[in-house]
C-alpha cells in the first residue's frame, strides 16, 4: 500500500504547496511512484507541475463529489514517476457540495482505495483551512507533515492544527501520526529566523526535521515555468534542501514509528 502523507497548515503562505510539489518530485526522482493530489481550490500544486486548473477537464472534485473513478482524472506530469489528481475551478464549491453526501469525511479514502497498489507514495496538498477538504485528507492519510514558516507568529495556529489532528485520530483515523514539522522560508542570516527554529525545536522536541528549507529565489521562479524547483534548478539551495528532506523522511519512516499525535 502507498504511504499517504498530507501536507497541511491552516495558515497560508507557509510554503505548503511548494513543499508538496517539491517533495513529491524529489521522491519521484528516486524512482518512487508518486501521486500528488491538489486538494487546494487555488490549484497552485497543479500549475506547479505544468497542469494549470484551466487546462484540465476533470480532477479531484469529480472524484470526491461525483464518484468519478480516479483513473479517469489521473494525468501525467513533467516529472517521470509523478502523477497528478488536479484541482479544477469546481473545487472552490466542493465543501458545499459534499455537506450532504454519505460518509463525507471518507470520500478521499474511498477514492484512494481504487488506486491501491499503483503508487508508493500519495502526497496531498491541503487547503489553508481546517474544513471538509482538509478533514478528508487527514482521514485518508497515514501521516501529516506540517510546514512552519520561520517568521513572527509562526507557532500561532499550530495548537489548533494539532487539536484537529487529534480529533481525527480519535474519531475517524486512529492510525494517523505526525510525520514532523518542517521549518520553511528560513534565512540563516536573520536573527528572527534562527529564533523561530530554536523555539520550534525546543517546544516540539524531536518532531522538527533536521532539514530546513531556505528562502530561495529559484524555488519562487519555478512555478511560473510549470516545473517543480527540483527540476527547474536542481542545484539551487532550495532544491538541494527538498532532496535532503525526501531522504530524511524515508529514513524516519524506515527507522520506526513516527511520533503519535497525542501531544502538542
Amino acid at each position: 500500500m502507498a504511504h499517504v502523507l498530507a501536507v497541511s497548515n491552516q495558515k497560508g503562505g507557509v510554503g505548503k504547496t511548494t513543499t508538496a510539489i517539491n517533495l513529491a518530485a524529489a521522491l519521484a526522482l528516486q524512482n518512487v511512484r508518486v501521486l500528488l493530489i491538489d486538494l487546494d481550490p487555488q490549484g497552485n500544486a497543479s500549475s506547479g507541475v505544468g497542469r494549470p486548473r484551466d487546462a484540465v477537464h476533470a480532477g479531484i472534485f469529480d472524484v470526491l463529489v461525483d464518484d468519478m473513478d480516479p483513473h479517469d482524472a489521473l494525468i501525467d506530469t513533467v516529472v517521470k514517476n509523478l502523477s497528478l489528481l488536479p484541482a479544477t475551478r469546481d473545487l472552490v464549491g466542493a465543501e458545499i457540495e459534499m455537506v450532504n453526501l454519505e460518509a463525507r469525511e471518507r470520500r478521499l479514502s474511498k477514492a484512494l482505495a481504487k488506486v491501491d497498489g499503483e503508487f508508493d507514495w500519495v502526497l496531498i496538498d491541503c487547503p489553508p483551512s481546517l474544513g471538509l477538504l482538509t478533514l478528508n485528507a487527514l482521514t485518508a492519510a497515514d501521516t501529516v507533515l506540517i510546514p512552519l514558516q520561520a517568521e513572527y507568529y509562526a507557532m500561532e495556529g499550530l495548537s489548533d492544527l494539532f487539536r484537529t489532528v487529534q480529533v481525527v485520530r480519535d474519531h475517524l483515523n486512529p492510525a494517523l501520526e505526525r510525520a514532523g514539522v518542517l521549518v520553511t522560508m528560513s534565512d540563516g542570516r536573520n536573527k528572527l529566523s534562527r529564533e523561530v527554529e530554536r523555539q520550534a525545536r525546543k517546544h516540539l522536541q524531536g518532531e522538527v526535521f533536521h532539514t530546513v528549507i531556505p528562502r530561495n529565489v529559484r524555488l519562487g521562479e519555478a512555478p511560473s515555468h510549470g516545473l517543480p524547483g527540483v527540476i527547474y534548478d536542481s542545484h539551487c539551495s532550495g532544491s538541494r534542501a527538498y532532496g535532503a528532506l525526501a531522504g530524511e523522511l524515508l529514513l524516519r519512516l524506515a527507522s520506526g514509528p513516527v511520533r503519535a499525535v497525542g501531544g502538542a
